[in-house]
C-alpha cells in the first residue's frame, strides 16, 4: 500500500448500502481511519451512508466517532478531520426515492470539486437484500459514469454471493446489467490477510520445494478453520448459512485453490484469477452416495437456544469433506477441508503430509514411517513449520522430529500487518482484482458445493452433535489420510 499510489487518485466517493450495520461497525469504519491516519485515502473523499436508521449526517458521524473509539483515541484532531468525510442518507433498500437522493449527493459534490468523481458503492447490507439493492441501482441510474471520459464506478460485494449456484448466477447477472466484470469487486476478505497473499510467494519464489509440489511428492492436504466462538448473536443470520455457506464456499476453496493452483507466471490479477479459477473447476463433483462417505457435518450443542437459531435448526456449525482434483498434478491426492464453530481453539491452518521417500533410509527397528510435515499457519501466530528427522545423539540410530519455524511477525513486526479490509479498500480504489473473487471461481465453487448442501438437505450425511470448545470434536471415521 504505496502511500503516493492512494493520494494520486482522483477524487472518489464511497457509498455504503447497510452504512449503520454490524460489518460497518466491526470492520469498515476502523478500517477506513487506519488508512486516514496513513494518508492512504485519496486527497479528495466522501463517505455516504445509506441505511434505513433515522439520522442526520451530524448523528452518523457521532456514529462513526463511536465506532473507531474516538473517546479513547489521543489524535482527537485526526478523527475530527476523518469523520467530516462522512454523510447521510436515510432511505429503504426497496424504494427508490433514497437512491435518487445519493444521486443527487454525488451531483452536488462533483459540483463542488468541478470534477467527475470516482463512484465506489459498497454493499454491506445482508445477503437478503443484494438483489433488490441491485435492481434498484439500476432503475436508479445511480451507477451510470457523470463523464465517459474521467471518473470510474466500481462495485464492492460482501460474501456470501448467492445462496447456492442458481442465485449467485442470477446475482451475476443483474451485475452484469450495471457493470463490467473489472467493475465488480466481489470480497473475500481472507484473500486481504498478509499470511493468505503470502502464499503465492512462499510457493512460487522459492525452488527448494518446487519438484515435490505435486502427487509424486505428496500424500496429502489438510485445511482447517476453527474458531473457539459459537455464532454469537448472528443467529438470524447463520442460521439460514451454516458453516459450508459461510467459510466452506468461500474462504476454505480459496485457501484450496492458492495451494494448488499452477503458476501464473505474474502477479497480475487476471493470470492469477485465472489459475484459481482452473483449479476450483477441476474439483470432482460427488453424487449422493459419495457423499454420504466424503462428507460430514455436526452441530454444537446448544446452538438451538441460541438467539434468533430456530428451536429445531438443523443448520450446521461444523463440516469435514475430502476432496479430489481432476488434474494431472492432483490426481488421486486427498484434500481434507473442514471449519467448525465452538472448538477447543482458533486456529487456521494448511498441513501437507509428503509422502514416505523410497527407498528410505530409516532405522531397520522403526516401527512407522517418516514424513516430512509443513504447517501453513494462517492465525493466530502466523507463520510457517517444516517439520524434519534428524538422529539423536548417541549410540543408536533414533530419529526425533524437529522443525525449522518461521513467525511472520517477528520477522516484521506486529506493526506491519495491514489489516485485511484496509489492503481489500485501497486495492479496490485502485483498481486491483487480485484479492477479489471472480465470476469463473464463484460459479465453480457453488458446482462443487450445491450437490453437498442438497444431500445434506435430504439428510443423507445425519447431523451429529459435538461438545462446544471440546478437543473432542466428532469422532467420524473419513476416508482421509493422516
Amino acid at each position: 500500500m504505496a502511500n503516493n499510489n492512494s493520494q494520486n487518485l482522483l477524487p472518489t466517493i464511497l457509498v455504503i448500502f447497510g452504512a449503520t450495520g454490524d460489518l460497518m461497525r466491526r470492520k469498515l469504519a476502523a478500517s477506513l481511519f487506519g488508512l486516514h491516519e496513513k494518508g492512504l485515502l485519496p486527497k479528495l473523499f466522501h463517505v455516504v451512508g445509506f441505511s434505513k436508521q433515522a439520522l442526520t449526517t451530524e448523528g452518523f458521524r457521532e456514529m462513526v466517532r463511536d465506532m473507531i473509539g474516538a473517546k479513547e483515541r489521543a489524535q482527537k484532531e485526526k478523527v475530527e478531520q476523518f469523520v467530516t468525510y462522512f454523510f447521510y442518507q436515510q432511505g429503504l433498500f426497496e424504494q427508490l426515492e433514497g437512491y435518487r437522493k445519493v444521486a443527487n449527493i454525488l451531483g452536488m459534490r462533483d459540483n463542488e470539486w468541478r470534477v467527475c468523481s470516482n463512484k465506489l458503492f459498497y454493499i454491506a447490507a445482508s445477503p437478503q437484500f443484494y438483489k433488490t439493492i441491485f435492481v434498484n441501482l439500476d432503475k436508479s441510474r445511480l451507477t451510470e459514469p457523470c463523464s465517459p471520459e474521467e471518473g470510474w464506478t466500481r462495485v464492492l460485494v460482501e460474501k456470501p454471493f448467492g445462496k447456492d449456484l442458481k442465485t449467485a448466477q442470477d446475482l451475476d447477472r443483474l451485475l452484469g446489467k450495471l457493470f463490467q466484470e473489472e467493475q465488480i469487486y466481489r470480497i473475500d476478505h481472507y484473500l486481504g490477510k498478509e499470511t493468505v497473499q503470502n502464499i503465492l510467494a512462499f510457493r512460487f519464489s522459492n525452488s527448494f520445494l518446487q519438484d515435490s509440489w505435486n502427487k509424486e511428492g505428496i500424500k496429502s492436504i489438510h485445511i482447517e478453520l476453527f474458531e473457539k466462538e459459537g455464532i454469537k448473536k448472528r443467529g438470524g443470520f447463520y442460521d439460514g448459512i451454516g458453516a459450508l455457506r459461510d467459510v466452506g464456499q468461500n474462504h476454505i476453496l480459496q485457501l484450496l485453490a492458492l495451494f494448488t493452483m499452477e503458476n501464473p507466471g505474474t502477479f497480475d490479477a487476471k493470470a492469477i484469477r485465472k489459475k484459481r479459477a482452473e483449479v476450483l473447476q477441476a474439483l470432482k463433483i460427488y453424487r449422493p452416495r459419495e457423499i454420504a462417505k466424503m462428507t460430514m457435518r455436526g452441530q454444537y450443542k446448544g446452538y438451538t437456544k441460541e438467539k434468533d437459531v430456530d428451536p429445531k435448526s438443523r443448520t450446521e456449525t461444523y463440516f469435514l469433506m475430502k476432496a479430489y482434483l481432476g488434474v494431472p498434478r492432483w490426481e488421486g491426492i486427498p484434500i481434507s477441508m473442514g471449519s467448525g464453530k465452538a472448538m477447543a481453539e482458533d486456529r487456521v491452518e494448511v498441513r501437507i503430509r509428503f509422502r514416505h521417500p523410497t527407498p528410505c533410509l530409516c532405522p531397520l527397528r522403526a516401527e512407522k514411517h517418516y514424513r516430512n510435515v509443513l504447517h501453513y499457519r494462517i492465525q493466530p501466530n502466523e507463520g510457517i513449520d517444516i517439520m524434519f528427522w534428524a538422529k539423536k545423539p548417541g549410540p543408536e540410530m533414533i530419529l526425533e522430529e524437529k522443525s525449522f519455524s518461521f513467525d511472520y511477525k517477528k520477522a516484521f513486526g506486529e506493526d506491519s500487518f495491514a489489516d485485511a479490509y484496509e489492503k481489500l479498500l485501497v486495492s479496490a480504489f485502485q483498481g486491483d482484482q487480485t484479492l477479489f473473487v471472480s465470476t469463473e471461481e464463484i460459479v465453480a465453487s457453488w458446482k462443487f458445493i450445491d450437490p453437498i448442501l442438497r444431500a445434506w438437505q435430504k439428510n443423507i450425511v445425519p447431523l451429529k452433535r459435538y461438545k462446544s470448545n471440546s478437543a473432542e470434536i466428532i469422532k467420524v471415521p473419513l476416508p482421509i489420510d493422516e
